[in-house]
């Protein structure tokens, strides 16, 4: 039941966002009413604040940019179970690497790049690296994004749409929501976060991607306007580090009512 995916997609050069629901994804026929997501699922309520955030003391002015953070179906993507586990493709699982010395090289830059951005985020929200990406809160693949483009099933009549030029893209992150029967007594409302990270970077802009996305699965759903703020709507020519506007929506979002983490009824 209720499995739905939505997607963040980064630009190479420009950030979009674009919360959706995945054309793949299991779902009803129609979307669940108000009414009946409060029949089934948990009322949205707030947890208490992870230690490390609550310790977070908001940096004066109290600046940040929780407008711009969209609420899911469910409420805020809060994760309520400490650490958060993170799964990141290790070279020996890369599949492009192969034996070439120098795709490896490159392979390891990866992993060292996402691994660093992994340890600028765990002060704030604890994180812990493991080796399974089936027991992950977080995956993280060496991988570039699908692209997306023009199809021929888009022509119409006598005068063809013309063929839109696939978009690079570094990034894309997306969530889905399930009932975790394996790892809470009674079942709960949980979700996942997949990561797909283009290799095709250098290290700093690797980092600065994996810095930006691990933003968003840490429940920052949204983008900042502002160029000096990590989660930035747009790749930057100096890469930010997090912010203290970064921390102050986290902290916000951390402190909102949620679905997530709360146990559900399936009787």
């Amino acid at each position: 039941m209720l499995i739905f995916v939505g997607i963040i997609v980064c630009m190479i050069g420009l950030g979009q966002f674009s919360p959706t629901l995945s054309r793949n994804a299991p779902q009803a026929p129609t979307s669940p009413t108000p009414e009946q997501l409060d029949r089934l699922l948990p009322t949205p309520e707030v947890h208490s604040l992870p230690p490390t955030l609550e310790q977070w003391q908001m940096a004066e002015p109290l600046d940040d940019y929780f407008s711009e953070i969209e609420p899911t179906l469910l409420g805020y993507l809060i994760w309520t179970r400490f650490p958060v586990r993170v799964f990141v493709e290790s070279v020996a699982g890369s599949r492009s690497s192969g034996s070439n010395p120098s795709a490896i090289e490159r392979s390891q830059q990866w992993v060292t790049s996402v691994r660093a951005a992994i340890e600028e985020w765990n002060p704030y929200i604890p994180l812990q690296a493991i080796d399974s990406p089936e027991t992950a809160d977080i995956t993280i693949w060496r991988s570039a994004p699908p692209l997306q483009g023009w199809s021929a099933s888009e022509q119409s009549g006598d005068s063809p749409t013309p063929p839109a030029l696939p978009r690079a893209r570094a990034a894309e992150t997306r969530y889905q929501f399930f009932v975790d029967r394996a790892s809470a007594a009674p079942a709960r409302i949980s979700h996942r976060f997949t990561i797909y990270l283009t290799p095709n970077q250098t290290a700093d802009y690797t980092q600065a991607t994996a810095r930006h996305e691990i933003g968003h699965a840490l429940g920052i759903w949204g983008h900042s306007p502002v160029e000096t703020d990590a989660l930035y709507f747009s790749q930057v020519r100096h890469s930010p580090p997090i912010s203290d506007r970064d921390i102050n929506t986290l902290k916000r979002i951390y402190q909102q009512p949620t679905r997530l983490g709360w146990e559900i009824s399936e009787e």
